[in-house]
């Protein structure tokens, strides 16, 4: 199957030609293991194998400790549990769209199948949401602040990311003063995205009287391979009326003071139904983190006030629900539903095959299809391989331009302007098999027209990028592409 090539030193009956008679073999088995045990992308499974016959027997410890994922559907069975419940509170909402579905026909034909088949994925359906966009980072943390300084009752925050700095320490310490004034508070990061984040303040916190905890324990992330499964999402719930989702982390670069320059994210408030599912989605992760169950059933039946008209569907998906990838399955439906635009701001394009085909087919079909990407790294694999990804796709139409005025993390995404995704999905493998991502799913005439405009807006601060540039970039610079492709998703 395999050529390996011993040097005749190793022949000879020295220590070290027996011991590499030894390993070699092992490494085979370790080898042939992992691709019985593994059933991710077959990229992975390539990238795993050239490092575990590379580096004998070591690659097959760095696979377990960094690389599998077939132990997923048993270390997170209680979370996929707690899906099941969500899945059998839905019954109700099933009803009301077969009500609306002749309203949603009429205002953009296909939209009814579009919700349904997100319905049976196990994500409600509201039609009573008001929902306004944050593409700012100062008005987003004035209005976020606000609505905090405005609890009664609970704040239920769950982010992927707070910072030891100015911003950071201000939430922290705005958290306290609630918790003075009887409100209780919950917050949940994510270890990795925590590890630089304002620790005096979060014990200061707990000492006044509120609940900390990290998605996954810094043991559970040295010792285990969930390491690289993070909680990427971005909610807050303040008094199980007012929820917030996005791209927005906490942390001074969101409002420019960073060495990124100006940062470009996107982020939604919503009042209305859909904030129960985001509710349900913290507290069922907060069991998870904590082995604390602060749900009852009456959490997943309880009606939240309407506010508005919109109809918005919480999509959460993760590595417990690995087999059915709603995040995947909702940005596929966005693809192949497109008929005239589709607009998409991602800082990751690493698509896996399925995503860059449809993406593909899409322009190919006459659809006028255009991505927004970053102009500078913030990590050290991605900025290449979305060149490359972004050459297949131009390739056949799909246009690709660099954002030139600071950093772009937007994850949005709005289709013939009416289909609308916020979140913290990025278009990457990552967050399709690996993160624990949620997006807000937004199915309005009005939003989709503010997002095309603002997205056409942002096109006036980025340089399109081109196959000629592509092809004309220096010999390291394709070194650099060849080997992160691989890696971008994985590491």
């Amino acid at each position: 199957m395999f050529g390996i090539v011993i040097p005749g030193d190793y022949l000879t009956g020295s220590l070290s030609g027996d011991v590499m008679l030894f390993i070699i073999p092992i490494n085979m088995i370790f080898v042939i293991s992992m691709l019985f045990w593994e059933r991710s992308n077959p990229k992975s499974t390539i990238l795993w194998l050239l490092v575990m016959l590379l580096f004998p027997p070591l690659g097959f410890m760095m696979y377990l400790f960094f690389g599998q994922t077939f132990y997923s559907k048993y270390a997170f069975r209680s979370k996929a549990h707690e899906d099941g419940r969500i899945r059998r509170a839905l019954e109700g909402q099933r009803v009301r769209l077969r009500m609306d579905s002749s309203l949603l026909e009429k205002e953009q034909p296909g939209s009814s199948e579009f919700v349904g088949t997100m319905m049976r994925m196990g994500h409600g359906y509201t039609n009573d949401n008001e929902v306004k966009v944050y593409t700012d980072g100062r008005d987003y943390y004035r209005d976020l602040f606000d609505d905090i300084r405005s609890a009664k009752e609970t704040i239920n925050f769950e982010f992927y990311i707070i910072r030891d700095d100015e911003m950071g320490s201000a939430l922290v310490n705005l958290f306290i003063e609630k918790l003075k004034q009887g409100v209780h508070v919950r917050v949940m990061c994510d270890a990795y995205g925590f590890g630089k984040g304002p620790k005096k303040n979060m014990k200061e916190f707990v000492r006044a009287g509120g609940q900390f905890t990290l998605f996954h324990s810094r043991a559970t992330c040295m010792l285990t391979p969930r390491k690289n499964n993070r909680n990427h999402r971005k909610i807050m719930v303040v008094d199980g009326r007012i929820g917030w989702t996005g791209g927005h982390n906490i942390g001074n670069e969101y409002i420019g003071k960073g060495p990124l320059g100006n940062w470009r994210d996107t982020s939604v408030r919503i009042e209305g139904g859909a904030v129960l599912g985001m509710q349900i989605r913290f507290l069922t992760d907060w069991r998870y983190a904590t082995r604390v169950d602060v749900t009852t059933e009456d959490i997943f039946y309880k009606n939240v006030p309407g506010k508005g008209k919109e109809i918005v569907q919480i999509i959460s998906g993760g590595p417990d629900v690995l087999e059915s990838s709603p995040v995947h399955g909702q940005y596929m439906m966005l693809f192949t539903r497109c008929r005239k635009t589709l607009y998409i701001h991602t800082p990751y394009l690493v698509p896996d095959e399925a995503t860059l085909s449809v993406l593909k087919i899409a322009a190919q079909s006459g659809v006028d299809v255009r991505i927004i990407i970053p102009d500078k790294p913030d990590h050290p694999f991605v900025y290449w391989a979305n060149l490359f990804y972004a050459n297949l796709l131009m390739q056949s139409g799909v246009r690709v331009y660099h954002y030139k005025n600071g950093f772009m993390h937007s994850k949005a995404i709005v289709a013939d302007s009416y289909y609308c995704s916020v979140g913290s999905a990025n278009l990457d493998e990552r967050s399709m098999n690996l993160n624990f991502e949620t997006n807000a799913m937004i199915y309005s005439r009005e939003i989709g027209e503010r997002l095309s405009e603002t997205f056409l807006g942002d096109l006036e601060r980025s340089v399109e990028f081109t196959t000629e540039k592509y092809r004309s970039k220096r010999r390291m610079d394709s070194i650099k592409i060849a080997f992160c492709r691989l890696a971008a998703g994985q590491l």
